[in-house]
């Protein structure tokens, strides 16, 4: 499954360096500045003219690679060979129009890209499939990650169906207990470490290199490439027109990095009829990267005790924060820090016209609406999206904060309950 990619190499993220890393040697830092690593292909325009024709004529392909909405643009993927990825159908999600929530936030038009139709139910696979494709291509037996949840999922997921051993790092009565399930119904060891999610990073991070583990959390290269392909999707369901802006939740801001990066890619391939301008939000107690964004700061101070029920967000040191600052930049994009309150109005709202999604999905869409309201985002905007995880992914959650989810009087009868309902 060859790339027709003219150049590919493993560099350093940090524009100031640009060393070159062995792929090899599964590196995630630089050697030479401690920067994050990223793939840089020598893209032509004219050379990828066809690209987008092939893209769309894999559609109809029966190899499991062309049914993967990763793999199907591989083109713009690393090189690997003939070894055949590791996949599960991910990618090939919907965008549903949320028009009663756009009225609600403001805007002209809200889509949503619901990222939580993967395997997993999150958007976590699509760059999974690509990490523990390069980990079975390297040999490397034990995959493993520290996660708030949705990482742990995907990665034992696709461990799993490659053969691999995987272990999870998560902190203690931190994570949802649906998430959890389903690393360990795959098959993954979870080992509770600190109180935060960035205790249990560093935790994995001082015992890989003497178990051997293989780390796929975002500061893994090969994560941000799967995760790319997610705003190419978005263009090619939307013909190659950019929306105003993209609304996603920031967490350790792989995403962001992510996103950028497909859109740094497109625009040198001169496919981008403008530059969409990204919207990262976070919940107001973990929010380091806005508080560092709307003070003008330079550097990011962690926030040492995150605090928010959204869980897949709850990171107070995210390891991509330079990216993403790279990235507002390039897209003159904007933060949002929205309450728990905001969340959960915003949860319910997409929730009342059928579509479903985790309190983290729901901050994004509660960013674009405080934002609105503050005059920073036109009436007239058109706005995408990006859901991250599916609406069973923190079932704790919904029962918690649901209106219809109270609990019924134990001495009423159902006649009784009904009126009652139907009366508010």
């Amino acid at each position: 499954m060859g790339s027709s990619v003219s150049a590919c190499r493993l560099v350093c993220a940090e524009p100031g360096c640009k060393a070159v890393a062995d792929r090899d040697s599964a590196l995630t830092r630089c050697d030479s500045c401690g920067g994050l690593l990223e793939f840089a292909y020598e893209l032509e325009a004219t050379a990828s003219s066809r690209w987008r024709e092939l893209w769309r004529s894999r559609l109809g392909s029966a190899a499991p690679s062309d049914r993967s909405g990763v793999w199907r643009f591989r083109e713009l993927l690393p090189e690997f060979g003939e070894a055949p990825p590791i996949t599960l159908g991910e990618g090939g999600t919907p965008m549903p129009e949320a028009p009663s929530t756009a009225a609600w936030a403001g805007v002209a038009r809200l889509t949503t890209k619901h990222l939580g139709g993967n395997p997993t139910g999150s958007f976590k696979d699509l760059g999974m499939t690509v990490a523990i494709s390069e980990a079975a291509r390297l040999g490397r037996p034990v995959v493993a990650c520290a996660s708030t949840g949705n990482t742990s999922s995907s990665m034992a997921a696709y461990a799993a169906r490659a053969g691999l051993r995987s272990v999870v790092l998560v902190p203690k009565g931190a994570v949802s207990r649906a998430k959890l399930a389903q690393a360990a119904d795959f098959g993954s060891l979870i080992l509770e470490a600190g109180e935060t999610f960035d205790q249990a990073f560093q935790a994995l991070r001082d015992l890989a290199p003497e178990f051997g583990l293989y780390l796929v959390n975002s500061i893994n290269p090969l994560r941000i490439e799967g995760q790319k392909t997610a705003v190419l999707e978005i263009l090619e369901q939307r013909g190659w027109r950019a929306p105003d802006f993209l609304a996603l939740p920031g967490g350790n801001l792989g995403n962001c990095s992510a996103l950028g990066k497909g859109l740094r890619e497109l625009r040198e391939l001169g496919w981008l009829d403008r530059m969409p301008r990204i919207l990262v939000t976070q919940a107001k107690g973990a929010s380091p990267f806005h508080q560092m964004w709307r003070s003008g700061a330079t550097e990011l101070t962690p926030e040492e005790k995150p605090a928010t029920r959204a869980t897949a967000i709850r990171i107070g040191s995210p390891a991509n924060w330079r990216r993403a600052r790279r990235v507002l930049e390039m897209t003159n994009g904007l933060t949002a820090a929205v309450s728990e309150e905001e969340i959960a109005e915003a949860k319910r709202q997409l929730a009342s016209e059928g579509i479903g999604c985790e309190p983290a999905s729901a901050a994004a869409v509660a960013g674009v609406r405080q934002l609105r309201q503050a005059g920073e985002i036109p009436t007239s905007s058109e706005v995408v999206a990006i859901l991250t995880g599916n609406q069973l992914k923190d079932t704790d959650y919904i029962a918690e904060t649901s209106r219809t989810l109270d609990g019924p009087s134990p001495t009423s009868d159902v006649r009784t309950q009904l009126a009652r309902w139907l009366s508010h």
